[in-house]
């Protein structure tokens, strides 16, 4: 799991996009649709040549609908919001609150698309694009969708935060073994991009990341602690214990004179990556950031071994 998603295995967290990214992907899906709206229309020419004109009119209106409205629809609905185009561009149509779309977002953006997109050769669709905040257009704002970015530049990610000061070290007795690393993943994610998630989907996300968190320690999570703030502690914790393994896995290697290929290794033998066996001692304030930002740690017994308490965005309980 790279990305953080919802139930419906939907990313979270992605920014809206922009009306470039968007017209580009629409030129693709007009492209494949007018092209097989031209198939299809010869292949009707010629097996319809026997009828009158009031059949082929009729027969010429089904196959508009059916190829240049009916097709989109159906190929939104069987993607998941995902077109030639938008996979082509990494784009995807998602509900407000983030979930997949259904057939019946799909049916409105389509309908909305043969006014705004066919009828007024997209200008409709530009300006309502350039006027929303959120790049919405006409048939967006009434199916309750939204188009978002995929695929991000690397080299963004942002550092998990730090837990509030007063939950630092409160779960160092956890058993952290038993989380598997897929969540993990997901806990950074919603770590690093909570501020850019909508209040009440954010909320439920760490929500149900505490609840499936708390069910791997076998500990609940204490009712005095918000959601987001119990995953940043829990975090911190790993982060913490991982530091502190390096640390005494280094200066083991050290002692010994052994190649460097040991400081992988704890003085246990038990490797570097893994929680099983590994307890902080209650109370203890661990190394916040130094795992993942390459700070370097300070050395035993200096005093207290605390660094100064970053700022956090989690607020102390009332």
């Amino acid at each position: 799991m790279s990305e953080l998603v919802t139930g419906d295995a939907v990313v979270l967290g992605l920014r809206p996009a922009k009306l470039p990214s968007r017209a580009l992907a629409l030129a693709i899906d007009l492209a494949v649709v007018g092209a097989a709206f031209v198939l299809v229309s010869i292949g009707l020419v010629i097996a319809t040549a026997t009828l009158d004109e009031a059949a082929l009119a009729a027969v010429s209106v089904a196959a508009f609908l059916l190829v240049l409205v009916g097709g989109p629809i159906a190929v939104e609905t069987l993607s998941h919001g995902r077109s030639l185009g938008k996979l082509a561009c990494g784009l995807r149509v998602v509900r407000d609150d983030g979930g997949p779309i259904r057939f019946r977002h799909a049916l409105v953006r389509g309908a909305m698309g043969v006014v705004e997109i066919l009828m007024t050769f997209g200008v409709v669709a530009c300006i309502a694009s350039l006027v929303s905040a959120r790049g919405r257009r006409l048939g967006d704002v009434f199916a309750g969708t939204l188009v978002v970015r995929e695929r991000v530049p690397a080299g963004r990610a942002a550092a998990v935060p730090p837990p509030p000061p007063w939950l630092v070290g409160r779960f160092a007795g956890l058993d952290l073994s038993a989380v598997p690393e897929p969540l993990w993943s997901a806990v950074r994610q919603y770590l690093t991009r909570m501020h850019q998630l909508d209040a009440q989907v954010g909320w439920s996300m760490a929500d149900r990341l505490a609840g499936e968190l708390a069910a791997r320690t076998g500990v609940p999570v204490p009712e005095a602690v918000p959601a987001g703030a119990y995953l940043a502690a829990v975090v911190n914790e790993r982060q913490a214990r991982d530091a502190r393994r390096v640390f005494v896995a280094a200066q083991d290697g050290a002692a010994r004179g052994g190649p460097e290929g040991d400081a992988g290794r704890s003085v246990s033998g038990a490797p570097v990556g893994g929680d099983a066996g590994v307890r902080g001692p209650a109370g203890a304030v661990p190394f916040v950031g130094a795992a993942e930002a390459g700070a370097p740690l300070p050395a035993a017994g200096a005093e207290g071994g605390r660094v100064p308490p970053a700022a956090t965005g989690f607020a102390p309980p009332a």
